[in-house]
């Protein structure tokens, strides 16, 4: 099966199909330092995108730049971003 291209416009609308649904994030912060957590996608808009993470009770903001670089991983049952 041949891979489909990331591009801005594709991420776009695999993170809008998943609005309010629970994902598991995979954040890249630099010296092999991952951080997960279980989250909800909140809002998407033209640039970025919020998700809230439940156990913390906070609200992230991260671009689609950020999963087209690889510093942001998103995973649902059967989706991976």
């Amino acid at each position: 099966m041949k891979k489909m291209p990331n591009t801005l416009d594709s991420i776009k609308q695999r993170i809008l199909e998943l609005k309010g649904k629970e994902v598991d994030l995979y954040i890249n912060r630099g010296r092999r330092k991952v951080a997960s957590f279980r989250a909800r996608i909140e809002d998407v808009y033209a640039s970025v995108f919020t998700v809230k993470a439940e156990e913390f009770d906070i609200i992230s903001t991260y671009s689609y730049n950020d999963i087209l670089c690889g510093e942001v991983k998103i995973c649902n049952d059967n989706l991976i971003i």
